[in-house]
């Protein structure tokens, strides 16, 4: 939803950023690698101590990188198969270690074990959810679409975490729950997009 609304406001903000750092030397692939590493440190770092209140600030700067190599691409005309081979990759990572955080402190000082489920289960489906589309584009079928996307996962459980942090009651839970229960959908939402999509295929 916000990939299809909103990306023509967010170029208008990035590309210029992007085009400043390519005009100082720095490649996009340098700066997804630096966004990766910094948001799983601080997702790492930060959430399994309690610190719900600061991690998710820190993480949204690094994640926030993420636009910024897309446009240092399109800036510096240096986008290549292999730099949206490790965009992806990263993605998953930063994903995976996000939510892995949130896992941890559940089922650490956090003492939720039952709200650990629905972390358990963002985590997973948030890497089926990439994974469908990976598999269905790389057979010629689509998969584009779902109810949450990357842009909106992230926003749900960096708001909902940060909102517990500050005494929000239930905020997480409501969060991770309700996520859990989108990205379960979406699952299933991308394999009746790519069970259609075969049906046109082979006609």
């Amino acid at each position: 939803m916000l990939n299809l609304h909103a990306r023509e406001y967010v170029n208008r903000v990035t590309d210029p950023i992007g085009r400043a750092l390519v005009e100082r030397g720095l490649t996009p692939n340098t700066v997804t690698v630096v966004g990766t590493v910094g948001a799983s440190a601080a997702a790492l770092w930060f959430f399994p101590r309690g610190e719900l209140a600061i991690g998710p600030w820190v993480i949204t700067f690094f994640v926030l990188l993420d636009l910024v190599d897309g446009a240092m691409a399109r800036a510096g005309g240096k986008g290549t198969a292999f730099g949206a081979v490790l965009d992806s990759t990263c993605d998953r990572i930063a994903d995976g270690a996000l939510l892995a955080g949130l896992t941890w402190w559940c089922l650490g000082v956090g003492e939720e074990r039952v709200l650990g489920i629905a972390a358990m289960i963002c985590l997973v489906s948030s890497q089926l959810i990439s994974y469908v589309k990976a598999r269905a584009e790389g057979m010629g079928l689509d998969a584009d679409g779902g109810l949450v996307e990357r842009a909106e996962r992230l926003i749900v459980v960096l708001l909902g975490t940060f909102l517990h942090g500050v005494g929000v009651p239930y905020a997480l839970h409501v969060a991770l729950w309700g996520l859990a229960a989108a990205s379960v959908y979406t699952v299933l939402q991308r394999l009746v997009l790519v069970h259609r999509s075969a049906r046109e295929q082979a006609r």
